[in-house]
């Protein structure tokens, strides 16, 4: 117990008021730059393919070649944090996203960029796995600690459409380059903020033990996953022997992976956290809302591309209405509903919303409006998380002990992660394949184009349905946990 005190007292929560949401809002600015990389690209791709000479599935490399490692390390990430630092771990995730950011920007083949956006989700993913566990330790009143996880739900989710948006200005202003370059100045200044504003802690220390088989049993996993989604599944069909084969190997790693940690001494990831019921329906809902939005964004940017020609910067604007909406909510008004209904009703509500905007975005025809087939859609995501996601981060976390709030902060992030990479592979890979089967049947380009859309954002509608069940069953709260969530809110009414 005195350790755990010591490692606690030199935690970021003993840092004064004023200084505390200097140290939040660096934090998110971290948090920002790593998230807008995984969407920032999206609109570039046609540049980057013209430029470098990409396949159409060899294209799908630049993002997943990010989100793989990203997905793969949060865990071990979250891990090392609790063990040695979490300021050291974010400072050394920070320091390596920014190097691979400039080799992605003088990248000059495939190849080196490929290579680079994985050194860059390596990067990425030891900077973000522990934001989430330092935040709620350095906020452990209630009413704080949900306005500081409003601020950062609404930058981890809010970024996908913001990195739509700065992609296109930068790509149609200058070139696709400078999506990375960027990053630099941004990399050197939150860097230093970090070192000034967040004190150091020095961790439970490395004899507790890292987990390195467990770590590589999972990044495994996850990479020949996605590869099989994208490639054999995608070239050959999803009964081809080849891709049963990558399938079968998958599930034999993630056993492994399984087995590993229930027999470990110092597991990568405790299976004991999975008994709170909570914890494990929060990250369920976050893979597979994950998995929906980061999805849409994706097809929804070729939609407004190769449908309706917008340009790159277009494209940007168009998602903004998303962003707004989703920073209101989140950094506003996330607070209020989360003390004032408790935070199941306001997942639900906004799990439901985005699942009727993703059901109406399948009614987009060839020759839509933005302001008919688009707009409603866009503002409804944006309604849905921002009333949503920060709820979500909170129940990830309301029932881990603090020194593992480094784990739990990795466990999170990797559900969103695993999901996002999972979801665009499989709703990117439906819609290729629905396309091309009309066409080869005869239907004109764009309108087997629009089919191959609508399958999947009626699949992802299907997906955050999915999200919406489960927020409703295994989320329950115990018949005590209900009735102390009622007077609670009784007497905060009164």
């Amino acid at each position: 117990m005195h350790a755990t005190t010591d490692t606690l007292a030199t935690t970021p929560a003993a840092q004064g008021g004023r200084s505390r949401w200097l140290a939040l809002y660096t934090l998110c600015a971290g948090m920002l730059m790593i998230v807008l990389d995984v969407t920032v690209v999206n609109v570039a791709l046609p540049s980057m393919q013209d430029d470098l000479g990409f396949t159409n599935s060899g294209l799908a490399w630049v993002v997943n070649g990010y989100m793989i490692p990203f997905g793969g390390l949060l865990l071990l990430a979250g891990r090392l944090g609790d063990l040695i630092g979490r300021r050291t771990v974010f400072l050394s995730g920070l320091t390596l996203f920014t190097a691979a950011s400039i080799l992605c920007g003088v990248a000059g083949s495939q190849e080196i960029l490929v290579a680079a956006r994985f050194i860059q989700g390596a990067g990425g993913a030891l900077t973000s796995a522990v934001i989430l566990g330092m935040i709620v330790t350095l906020f452990p009143e209630p009413r704080e600690q949900a306005k500081a996880i409003g601020i950062y739900a609404f930058v981890a989710s809010a970024g996908g459409s913001i990195g739509l948006l700065a992609g296109g200005v930068l790509t149609q202003a200058i070139n696709w380059h400078w999506i990375f370059f960027v990053n630099l100045p941004i990399g050197l200044v939150t860097g230093l903020l970090a070192l000034r504003l967040i004190e150091k802690d020095k961790g439970l220390g490395l004899g507790r033990g890292t987990d390195i088989p467990g770590a590589l049993l999972i990044t495994a996993a996850l990479m020949v996953g996605v590869f099989t989604i994208v490639k054999p599944a995608a070239e050959l069909g999803w009964t081809a022997g080849r891709t049963v084969a990558l399938g079968l190997l998958t599930l034999t790693l993630l056993a492994g992976f399984i087995v590993r940690e229930a027999t470990a001494a110092n597991p990568l990831v405790p299976l004991r956290i999975f008994k709170s019921r909570t914890l494990t329906g929060a990250n369920l809902v976050q893979a597979l809302s994950a998995s929906g939005m980061f999805g849409i964004f994706f097809l929804g940017s070729l939609y407004l591309e190769r449908v309706l020609g917008y340009s790159a910067l277009e494209i940007g604007l168009a998602f903004l209405p998303t962003t707004v909406i989703m920073g209101l909510l989140s950094v506003r008004y996330s607070e209020k509903l989360i003390t004032r209904f408790g935070p199941r009703k306001p997942l639900i509500t906004g799990l439901a919303l985005i699942t009727v905007g993703l059901a109406l975005f399948t009614q987009a025809p060839v020759g839509g409006e933005y302001v008919v087939h688009v707009l409603p859609v866009l503002a409804l995501l944006g309604l849905g998380a921002g009333m949503c996601f920060p709820a979500l981060m909170g129940l990830a976390m309301a029932d881990v002990k603090p020194e593992d709030a480094g784990l739990a902060s990795g466990v999170a992030g990797t559900s969103g992660q695993v999901g996002a990479a999972l979801g665009l592979a499989v709703l990117a890979t439906l819609a290729a394949t629905r396309t091309t089967n009309l066409q080869s049947s005869g239907k004109p380009a764009v309108e087997a184009l629009i089919d191959g859309y609508h399958l999947s954002f009626g699949i992802a509608a299907a997906i955050m349905a999915l999200a919406v069940g489960i927020a409703l069953t295994v989320m329950r709260p115990a018949k005590r946990d209900a009735e102390q969530e009622t007077a609670d809110i009784v007497l905060e009414a009164a």
